[in-house]
């Protein structure tokens, strides 16, 4: 009998990466920054982004910053991003529990294992290398790698590049339960930092720490 490829692929932030760790501390700075231009007064509106974990970052900018120019969305973007960047190399940021552990199970019954997120390549490329990732991920993409950017598209790119016949996807917001259910793949919720209950009701499965996955994948 032919052997059918399978696969795990993983949200990034919330379901690998604790990015509430370094959030804070980028989107401190890049406020910062435009508190120091003229561009913004007040706190950073930190809880406004918590909430909207898990989209893509022009639909941050567009929230945070309405009544500003694209000139200056792009500003804070590229400031943003290297402030994360700066803040995974130095060690503040963190992967959630069991994360090598379950990678390493998984390979063990070879499933291979993908990364599908909203973040943009650099961001994710550094995570990936700090934590040395690489050494069981077959490939990360990122959400710029479809023009609709959307998850269920980068999911069944992953899917079409690999003819990858059967897997899960796992992640902690609703479009990562989407992004499987349009796929034919199973969803698993993970009910991490900024999951909501309401959208991890309409996942297949939800777990509570990554090392459930040994005994719901293999």
């Amino acid at each position: 009998m032919r052997n059918i490829k399978q696969a795990a692929i993983f949200d990034m932030d919330g379901t690998l990466f604790q990015t509430d760790l370094v959030l804070e501390l980028s989107l401190d700075d890049t406020f910062a920054h435009l508190r120091s231009l003229g561009a913004w007064e007040g706190e950073t509106p930190i809880n406004t982004y918590r909430n909207m974990m898990g989209v893509t970052l022009p639909e941050v900018w567009a929230a945070l910053l309405p009544n500003h120019s694209e000139e200056m969305k792009e500003l804070a973007d590229t400031h943003f991003l290297e402030s994360l960047i700066d803040n995974i190399t130095s060690g503040k940021g963190a992967l959630y529990s069991n994360v090598k552990e379950v990678f390493r199970c998984l390979k063990e019954h070879s499933i291979d294992i993908f990364i599908a997120s909203n973040g943009l390549p650099d961001y994710l490329s550094a995570i990936v290398r700090y934590y040395g990732l690489d050494e069981w991920v077959t490939e990360t993409f990122s959400i710029e790698q479809v023009d609709s950017l959307n998850k269920s598209d980068l999911v069944k790119s992953i899917l079409e590049k690999y003819d990858i016949k059967k897997g899960a996807m796992i992640g902690d917001r609703l479009s990562d339960i989407r992004a499987a259910k349009d796929n034919g793949l199973l969803s698993i919720g993970c009910r991490f930092d900024f999951a909501k209950e309401e959208e991890l009701a309409q996942a297949d499965q939800v777990i509570n720490d990554l090392i459930e996955l040994q005994s719901i994948l293999p």
